[in-house]
């Protein structure tokens, strides 16, 4: 019967995008992007606007046939499996495996019902979502971004939590997940403020890349009007929460989320009664699904490293290009893949987690993640001395006995 349910959900999230499609809101796209501030499309030179938009004509969406229908029906009855395989999810989807996710939550919550939200507006919210992250990217995507939410479900149903969280809570954190890398441009911060970006200059080389992720999705919230029958006062403060998570994943505030996080659990002062004290553990659990891919199993977790450092290869090759001092793990000459990833579990990954884990326990998830994530450190230092490497190779440049911050500043994306 579940599986019967999940699979008129699809086919009903897939009707409407395809309404949505024939309804004169592909005509309106390019104009619609134009409006739409601060995107950053609309600078990119590689950008849809640019280059041209090419129109999705209601036959560009091919109807899933019943057996995709089944397989990825099947898959949404098991999406709190720590093995979720998005990839896999998002090909039986058709590439709308985001837009497919947050229905089936929001369904699965109640949320549609409890907030009164439009089935129309939500899925016009979504699919402006979906389509504003840059699918050239190889890691900030769109199937990223489903990766993250599917990682936050998980998160919002530890014991410890669910039954302390409220429908606003888990709005919000389900949203923040999904739109927390939107527009991603597919280069980091620092590349953003040497090359005198006018996004650095906005937001004055402060959390450039998070505060842009945030009012592109306030922008779209209120064009697409999903918000709009709320009392102001309401609409306004979920744009506030939707920030303060948004910006909480800037990496280079790792060290701060962190010893904020382990100052709570010695002093064992977290009261999740209390909302400032749920808002701070949903910022938390953002960030950790936001960076989980080491705590995943190791045909998932590869994937999505050698994603990872792919993109970073990109803006080396840009920064060459265009006589650029190259950033850090952007040189595919001298930062292997291996060599990425254990500084990443080591310095990023291993101490939000183990904290994590202490705020969970006794959670089997959490043990599930530690698992793989000592699995895959283990096996990413096994293969660093695999690769034919010099010695400036064999780790991410780093200067002798770095202070954390700096350590968390190299992994910037």
């Amino acid at each position: 019967m579940e599986i019967l349910q999940n699979r008129r959900w699809i086919c009903l999230t897939l009707t409407l995008i395809l309404k949505l499609n024939c309804s004169g809101e592909v005509e309106s796209c390019t104009r619609r992007k134009v409006k739409r501030l601060l995107s950053f499309q609309r600078y990119c030179h590689a950008s849809r606007l640019l280059r041209g938009l090419v129109p999705h004509t209601p036959g560009s969406l091919h109807l899933l046939d019943d057996d995709y229908l089944g397989q990825a029906g099947h898959m949404l009855s098991k999406v709190s499996a720590w093995n979720f395989d998005i990839f896999l999810f998002d090909r039986l989807t058709n590439g709308n495996s985001l837009v497919t996710l947050m229905c089936h939550l929001f369904n699965v919550y109640g949320l549609i019902h409890h907030f009164q939200l439009d089935m129309v507006k939500l899925h016009r919210f979504l699919g402006m979502v979906q389509e504003d992250y840059h699918s050239q990217n190889p890691y900030h995507n769109a199937v990223h971004a489903a990766d993250v939410t599917q990682a936050m479900y998980c998160y919002l149903k530890e014991p410890k939590l669910a039954g302390q969280l409220s429908p606003l809570d888990v709005f919000l954190g389900l949203m923040a997940a999904a739109a927390h890398d939107v527009d991603h441009p597919g280069v980091n911060q620092p590349f953003l403020i040497k090359t005198r970006h006018h996004l650095a200059s906005l937001y004055q080389n402060t959390s450039v890349l998070e505060s842009h992720h945030w009012r592109s999705t306030v922008g779209m919230l209120r064009e697409s009007g999903l918000l709009s029958h709320l009392p102001a006062d309401m609409s306004q403060d979920i744009e506030q929460q939707l920030g303060s998570l948004i910006l909480a994943t800037d990496i280079s505030r790792q060290n701060e989320f962190l010893l904020t996080f382990r100052e709570h659990l010695d002093n064992q002062d977290l009261d999740l009664q209390l909302a400032s004290h749920r808002h701070f553990i949903l910022q938390i659990a953002l960030k950790c699904a936001d960076v989980c891919n080491p705590c995943r199993v190791w045909e998932l977790s590869r994937q999505w490293s050698e994603r990872v450092c792919e993109e970073f290869y990109r803006q080396g090759d840009l920064e060459k290009k265009f006589d650029l001092e190259i950033s850090p793990l952007c040189n595919q000459q001298a930062d292997t893949v291996p060599a990425i990833q254990t500084g990443f579990i080591s310095y990023i990954v291993e101490p939000l987690f183990e904290e994590w884990q202490r705020f969970t326990e006794p959670s089997l998830l959490s043990q599930t993640m530690m698992g793989h994530l000592h699995k895959n450190k283990a096996r990413w230092s096994r293969l660093r001395f695999t690769h034919p490497t010099s010695e400036s190779q064999m780790q991410p440049h780093v200067e002798e006995d770095p202070e954390p911050e700096e350590q968390s500043l190299l992994f910037t994306v």
